[in-house]
């Protein structure tokens, strides 16, 4: 993982820190999180969950698919 440097004003600072701490995580937590958001790699995931979700009932787990349903689009 790498180490950045912010600049933020106390005051906003302090307040973040303060909402960190009500919902029981650390401000490093919460801008890890907004960062992966903010990237857009929460949206992929989230249709990568749709996706699977789409496929319940479609896949039989537990078989060898056949080329024509490994190639299904």
């Amino acid at each position: 993982m790498k180490n950045i440097t912010l600049s933020a004003d106390e005051g906003l600072l302090e307040a973040a820190r303060a909402q960190a701490r009500s919902q029981k995580t650390t401000l490093n937590e919460a801008f890890r999180k907004w960062l992966y958001e903010y990237s857009g790699m929460g949206s992929r995931e989230e249709e990568a969950f749709r996706v699977i979700d789409q496929l319940r009932g479609h896949v039989v787990v537990g078989r060898k698919l056949t080329r024509d349903e490994m190639n299904a689009r």
